[in-house]
């Protein structure tokens, strides 16, 4: 079940530079043309329909919006602070079916916050706790309205190597019998739902969680899994052979490159850690800037994850810049410019199997678009415009009205209280 988007006048957006998002290299003196929350066209020579609100982008940047992946955005209102978080569930007997869609925040403040840096959708997912599942993530848009989520129940996502190890009891080989066990559960539950015992406090696997587990085993819901280690994504990619309907996606993948003509070979797009360059774990010995790079070049579908973004998801765009950069650096190798930035707009989207749906500025996606006063992958540039869903967006946040509140200070009435927007 997909959201309807809100239908949006149409709307030309001419005379700049349009960075369109699907690996393709920037187009100068481009229009990009929106009807009902929809891409009509975006290039050179694209006629701007009669009766289209124009804008004016001469000496800009017209550009897909970046799509954060995976991410807590919206389930989360404070860092450390437990009770504002719905990312994890400790305490719960449940795991594969949990749905983080029902909690999603359209009103959190870290929205508006990523929305006028020019993230326009993210891949939201839950943290495993008890369990190697930890539940069914979400697509949302980051629009100022109430309807945030794109696709609920988008797909379930599991923790392997080290952390799945350490959640199933200890060890990777603990974390893989709980994995086929729960499989055998779940198709158990399939062939006599009415003998299943899954409602005692003990079960290992609760009927809500079967029932999400078939999704997984029939295919009809992609399967996350974060794995580091190249022996891990060996295992993982092992899978179908004795689970022929999984479709598998990779997050982090630190040492991907080592096993990257595999990777290709089974045609399992990767969200990777963009700098990972240091071993901050044992299954992460291997973690280079090159990482990327190779496996791209090896024929990886390769997204940049929002993992590590300290200082907020739009960090992304510093990601792909700097993969940009080092194709300079002797001995590194990193993406072309097109590569770079689809790796933050259409990558994550077609990762879930989306990228027909968002993500680039391809005809027939949603119209999420960023308007940017320069190169969106130079940290001196800024977004000045952005329409989600082809409707324009709010240039305010919290950091914003900090920002103008303390820019210029004057004396008056203490408390100096926000005025309501």
């Amino acid at each position: 079940m997909l959201a309807t988007p809100a239908l949006g006048q149409t709307i030309a957006i001419t005379g700049g530079t349009v960075a369109i998002g699907d690996g393709s290299q920037p187009i100068e003196g481009g229009t990009v043309v929106i009807a009902n929350g929809r891409i009509v066209a975006a290039g050179r020579g694209v006629a701007v329909p009669a009766g289209a609100q124009v804008v004016d982008a001469t000496g800009k940047w017209i550009a897909a919006g970046m799509v954060s992946a995976p991410t807590d955005l919206s389930l989360v209102d404070s860092e450390g602070v437990r009770e504002s978080s719905d990312v994890r569930a400790r305490e719960t007997p449940f795991n594969a079916a949990i749905d983080v869609s029902v909690a999603v925040n359209p009103n959190s403040i870290k929205i508006a916050n990523e929305r006028v840096l020019g993230v326009t959708r993210a891949i939201i997912t839950p943290s495993a706790a008890t369990s190697i599942f930890a539940g069914q993530g979400a697509v949302i848009d980051l629009a100022a309205d109430a309807e945030a989520v794109t696709r609920p129940r988008a797909f379930q996502f599991v923790e392997l190597g080290e952390d799945g190890g350490s959640n199933a009891g200890g060890t990777r080989p603990a974390a893989y019998a709980m994995l086929r066990d729960a499989f055998a559960q779940a198709q158990d539950y399939r062939r006599n739902p009415a003998g299943f015992d899954g409602r005692g406090k003990d079960a290992l696997l609760k009927r809500a969680d079967a029932e999400a587990l078939l999704k997984v085993l029939d295919g009809t819901m992609p399967m996350v899994v974060h794995v580091e280690r190249a022996s891990d994504i060996r295992t993982v990619l092992s899978l179908p052979r004795d689970y022929p309907r999984l479709k598998l996606v990779l997050v982090g993948a630190a040492e991907g490159w080592m096993v990257a003509r595999e990777i290709a070979a089974a045609r399992v797009p990767v969200i990777a850690s963009a700098l990972a360059d240091l071993p901050a774990s044992f299954e992460q010995v291997a973690a280079t800037e090159s990482n990327v790079g190779r496996m791209r070049a090896a024929g990886v579908q390769v997204a940049l994850a929002s993992i590590g973004a300290s200082g907020g998801d739009h960090v992304l765009r510093q990601f792909a810049g700097n993969l940009v950069a080092i194709t300079k650096v002797p001995g590194h190798t990193g993406l072309d410019w097109g590569q770079a930035f689809a790796a933050i707009t259409s990558g994550p989207a077609e990762a879930m199997g989306m990228g027909a749906d968002f993500g680039s500025l391809r005809a027939g996606r949603r119209a999420d678009v960023v308007l940017w006063d320069g190169d969106p992958l130079e940290l001196s540039s800024q977004p000045v415009a952005v329409w989600i869903d082809g409707v324009a967006q709010p240039m305010r946040s919290r950091q914003t009205d900090l920002r103008d509140r303390y820019l210029t200070p004057t004396e008056g009435a203490l408390p100096k209280a926000y005025e309501h927007h």
